[in-house]
Order: structure tokens, then sequence, then C-alpha cells
């Protein structure tokens, strides 16, 4: 298994990450519906992960994945707590859309 990571070119992490995070920045632009939102906010975050990942066994350095275990926190974090105002917001508004969250009255 490390023979196939070490055997596979820098390049190729950094086009790979490249192409999930215009995925997930794409996805997070055209989109409505907030659940999607945040699973396209996952995948940013994961793209960078993923590039910080590579970089750290690149460079045979240890703090690019104490970076991306904190972005993994953080991550849970967003999660715990959209999901929870979301469900509040779908409560109230019976939709997710993000289009109709300025109906919603405080």
């Amino acid at each position: 298994m490390n023979e196939v990571i070490t055997g596979i070119s820098i390049q190729y992490y950094i086009y790979l990450s490249l192409i999930l995070f215009a995925i997930g920045a794409l996805g997070v632009i055209v989109r409505r519906n907030a659940i999607i939102m945040f699973m396209c906010i996952e995948m940013m975050l994961n793209a960078v992960n993923l590039l910080m990942v590579a970089f750290s066994r690149y460079l045979g350095d240890g703090g690019g994945q104490v970076f991306v275990f904190f972005i993994m926190v953080v991550a849970a974090a967003e999660v715990a707590v959209g999901l929870a105002i979301l469900m509040v917001i779908y409560r109230n508004t019976g939709s997710v859309d993000s289009s109709k969250l300025n109906q919603i009255n405080g």
C-alpha cells in the first residue's frame, strides 16, 4: 500500500484536489438546497485535506496531517451545528431551499 501511495506523483494529487475543489465550489454556487451546499463544502474541505496529506507525505513532514485533523474537527462541528439550524429552518418553512431563508422572521 505504501508503495502505491509513494509511486504516484504529487501532480496527480494536485489535479485531483483541484477537480474536487472546483466541483465543490460549483455546487455551492449553483445549488439552492442547503444540504447539498453542505456536502459541497465538505467536498472542498476534503480536497484541501487530500492536498495537505499529499504534500505532507511528499515532504516527509507530519505538520500537514495535524492540520488535516483540525480541519476534520471543524468540519464535524460545522455539520453538527449546520444540520441543527437546517432542521429548525425546515420546521418553520417546510423547505431547505436557501432562497427561502429571507422568509424567516426573528
